[in-house]
């Protein structure tokens, strides 16, 4: 009988005890995923709950062991935006697109990677906050939300305005180095 991704993640917590060992995935040719640590062939969503589940672990091609993971993940992110509710929308999407090869692209994943670390932040203070809640005391923090939401956003604004603020800083001293190299000094 194949172990249940809970199962198999409560072995893996077990044989780390203490250092996190990371899962490996090979890739056949037939497109087929096969998941070292069970044995057993495996799903895309299978690998998604991986993901849900915080679980650390690596998808390799099983000829070259060329890390995949990236290109499994984008499959992922594009079978969730096919599926009814998507995140992203066309205007947002052609954004992105719009980044590849120009200067800024090796700025933009960094902000981005900062913007969504400071929403996941966010998302996990709101559930910390509500799992000590009782019904009664859930509705009374409902009626309330507003100011504690306003300090929730506000930290957000303040974590995305510093990660822009970065970007920025970054941005001026990579110029300020290619004017250099040309032996143009800013005014």
């Amino acid at each position: 009988m194949r172990p249940t991704l809970k199962e198999s993640s409560q072995v893996q917590s077990k044989k780390a005890a203490g250092k996190p060992a990371q899962r490996v995935i090979k890739k056949y040719p037939n497109r087929r995923l096969y998941d070292t640590e069970t044995s057993s062939y495996i799903t895309l969503a299978e690998v998604r709950q991986l993901v849900m589940a915080k679980a650390s672990f690596v998808v390799r091609d099983a000829k070259t062991g060329d890390d995949l993971t990236r290109s499994i993940l984008l499959q992922i992110i594009l079978e969730e935006e096919a599926g009814g509710a998507p995140m992203f929308s066309e205007q947002a999407l052609a954004s992105i697109i719009r980044f590849y090869g120009q200067a800024m692209q090796g700025y933009m994943g960094p902000y981005l990677e900062k913007n969504i670390q400071a929403m996941t932040d966010l998302q996990a203070q709101m559930a910390e906050n509500a799992e000590t809640l009782s019904p009664e005391m859930w509705s009374n923090f409902l009626s309330m939300q507003s100011p504690m939401l306003q300090g929730l956003m506000g930290n957000y604004a303040e974590q995305s305005k510093n990660a822009f603020k970065q970007l920025q800083e970054q941005m001026q001293k990579n110029t300020e180095q290619a004017l250099a190299a040309f032996g143009i000094k800013r005014p």
